[in-house]
């Protein structure tokens, strides 16, 4: 039997990695950023809405279309194609005159991002195990730990909030001409895993779409992800406002503080990759969200700076694995079957969590106070939590007798139905 050599299994398992670096980084500019151009367009804070929306507009419309993108072209075409529109829309950022383009270059930032966080993630759900699955998402909060850094430093040095993202461009463009002279190595096969050693090439099951839509547990998975994004984005957006406006920081700390709610996400999917193979998704997954809530009880609190601090890095550590388990353990819900198109609604499904939910605070913020955050995030968190514990009451999307195939040397998980890598038109 033939295999790839190690280096270039090495390498597509490298670039996967810095592909949701990638992902992360545009999303930590915005929370630092925003102040600086609300400030420059004249804007009120809730005009973040738009940017947000329009993003989600892109993000849904690449998610949908991800299955009909990598059937024709593949995940290399993708990932170059996706990442290369990623840095033209960041350099149209940096250079927009007036509010109304920034929108329309988040649109085709969402257009990029979209289409490479669904394929991707389709990809690796059926290649790679809980450690690789937990570690390619801790990549994605590293990205967004270092977009705050990036935003901080530009603003410290007296430079224009532009720059921020005329950086990240640069680095998505470096990113999506590594992609393209690689396009060929993605479609020899699957990327190696240190736990399923040779991945097995499954046949395709096709079954209707509306039989897919027809699953509670879809739904229900497809809710979760709602919730669990607009947690995540919306502490990491409006955090920096609250420690500035809401606990007097400065702010060069209060930046340092959003990094490090970022990078809290970065250390616990590393930490957690490996905990998830030994305690099994189900436990992993119930205690993290008991953490989300137990942090943003710490944010909503009202007190010291240090108090709201500690809440967003508890709740960065403990959401970590939440992402990456819920996605991995999908065909187990559903059935592999089902599993492709049921992470596709659920990564567009995201894209609305990441948008309305933050957009909707930014409206109560704007009309209220910024100490809100703490109690918006907590009652998301218990309503995660309740969602979780129905869904799990409930039987898999399975037919009957019908168990869900697992990867050899993968403990019991189950694949995510074909990996080729082709979602078949889906």
């Amino acid at each position: 039997m033939s295999t790839l050599p190690a280096r270039p299994r090495a390498a597509l398992l490298l670039l996967a990695y810095l592909a949701f670096v990638s992902l992360g980084l545009p999303d930590g500019l915005l929370g630092v950023g925003w102040p600086s151009i609300r400030g420059d367009f004249d804007v009120p804070t809730e005009a973040v809405g738009w940017v947000l929306t329009a993003g989600t507009v892109g993000y849904l419309t690449s998610s949908v279309l991800a299955g009909f993108t990598l059937a024709r072209v593949g995940v290399g075409a993708l990932l170059a194609g996706s990442t290369l529109l990623a840095s033209l829309a960041l350099t149209g950022y940096s250079v927009s005159p007036v509010l109304a383009v920034l929108v329309g270059c988040a649109l085709l930032l969402g257009l990029g991002s979209g289409a490479v966080d669904s394929g991707l993630n389709a990809y690796a759900a059926g290649a790679f195990g809980p450690r690789h699955m937990n570690w390619l998402h801790a990549f994605f909060g590293l990205g967004v730990a270092i977009g705050p850094l990036i935003m901080t430093a530009v603003l410290s040095a007296g430079l224009a909030w532009r720059w921020g993202y005329g950086i990240v461009a640069a680095a998505q463009l470096v990113l999506a001409v590594a992609f393209a002279l690689t396009v060929r190595a993605w479609q020899r096969g699957v990327p190696a895993s240190t736990e399923a050693g040779d991945a097995i090439q499954a046949p395709i099951v096709r079954v209707p779409v509306r039989e897919t839509l027809r699953l509670p547990a879809v739904w229900s998975g497809t809710l979760a992800f709602v919730l669990y994004v607009a947690i995540e984005v919306s502490a990491g957006l409006w955090a920096f406002l609250l420690l500035t406006e809401g606990r007097g920081l400065s702010a060069a700390v209060a930046g340092g503080c959003v990094s490090a709610y970022w990078g809290s996400l970065f250390v616990g999917r590393i930490v957690q990759g490996l905990v998830a193979e030994r305690l099994g998704a189900g436990l992993v997954l119930r205690v993290s969200l008991a953490g989300m809530a137990v942090g943003a009880a710490l944010i909503a609190v009202p007190g010291p700076a240090l108090l709201a601090v500690l809440g967003l890095v508890v709740v960065g550590f403990a959401a970590a694995p939440v992402f990456p388990l819920l996605t991995l353990t999908t065909a187990e819900r559903v059935g592999a079957a089902h599993a492709d198109r049921a992470i596709g609604l659920q990564i567009g499904a995201a894209g609305i969590g990441a948008a309305l939910v933050p957009a909707g605070l930014g409206v109560l913020i704007g009309n209220t106070s910024v100490q809100v955050l703490g109690s918006a995030l907590l009652v998301l968190a218990l309503a995660l939590i309740a969602l979780y514990e129905w869904g799990a009451r409930r039987s898999t999307g399975r037919p009957t007798g019908q168990p869900a195939p697992t990867q050899p040397g993968g403990e019991g998980q189950p694949a995510s139905g074909p990996v080729r890598p082709v979602v078949d038109g889906r």
